[in-house]
């Protein structure tokens, strides 16, 4: 069962997501003497990621992260790159603190770069994944119908129209034809290898997607509807958000 958590806006959702995150942080730097945490991008993330870096009493030296997913071809100065907002809004902040495993989206062979992420996380404990949910119900750059199956830590997917209109929508890029068509992502089941993992998801345009996600059946087309299954899940939303779910208060 997911944790359903309403905030009054998306600022203190975010707020609210990064504190929460920070407590966790906290808690297994405390247990292991360090951390791996997985780190998501677009712009449901802003508000999480400005609390998460000014957070106290976190030694970002021991913590190591990876991210979610980045567009294939795409280089780390294009103003879309996951990698690039990473640098810009985690990193940077914490003088580039913890350990960083970028996807590099323009390496050139896709496959080869998802074996190397793979060696390098494939096994490996991960405390804490921060991620989002899609208009189309993904999770990470997991579009429907889904991969539920694979236990490759990172795949190279093709993206379906749904999520390449939502990037467009949000302005990462100037056209549709200008959204790449395929990512390399982290896959379903790696995220589900997380301990704890926190979703941060406000606005009315992801309303649909969420309730299909926390009421509906857990299918493959609805891909964030998997982590019903997992033990720690939290989501944070908002009253736009949440306002197609029943039995939560939302208007």
């Amino acid at each position: 069962m997911i944790d359903v958590r309403i905030c009054a806006d998306a600022a203190a959702l975010g707020q609210a997501s990064a504190e929460l995150g920070a407590a966790t942080l906290r808690a297994a730097l405390a247990k292991h003497g360090e951390a791996c945490i997985v780190v998501a991008t677009g712009a449901s993330q802003f508000a999480m990621l400005a609390a998460l870096t000014a957070a106290p009493g976190i030694d970002w030296r021991r913590v190591t992260a990876f991210h979610l997913d980045e567009y294939v071809g795409l280089p780390e100065s294009h103003p879309a790159s996951f990698r690039g907002y990473l640098r810009q809004r985690f990193l940077a902040p914490l003088g580039d603190a913890p350990a960083f495993h970028p996807v590099e989206g323009d390496a050139p062979d896709p496959a080869a770069e998802a074996l190397r992420l793979n060696a390098l996380l494939r096994g490996r404990r991960v405390d804490l994944c921060f991620a989002g949910i899609g208009e189309n119900c993904h999770l990470a750059f997991n579009d429907p119908p889904a991969d539920f199956d694979t236990e490759d830590p990172y795949i190279v997917v093709t993206l379906d129209e749904g999520c390449r209109r939502q990037q467009l929508g949000e302005g990462w890029f100037p056209t549709l034809e200008a959204v790449p068509r395929q990512a390399i992502s982290m896959s379903v089941r790696q995220i589900l290898r997380a301990e704890k993992i926190i979703l941060t998801t406000p606005d009315q345009r992801k309303a649909a997607a969420v309730r299909d996600a926390l009421e509906g059946p857990v299918t493959p087309l609805h891909p964030a509807s998997i982590l019903q299954g997992h033990a720690d899940t939290t989501i944070f939303l908002d009253p736009a958000s949440s306002s197609l779910l029943q039995g939560t208060g939302a208007a």
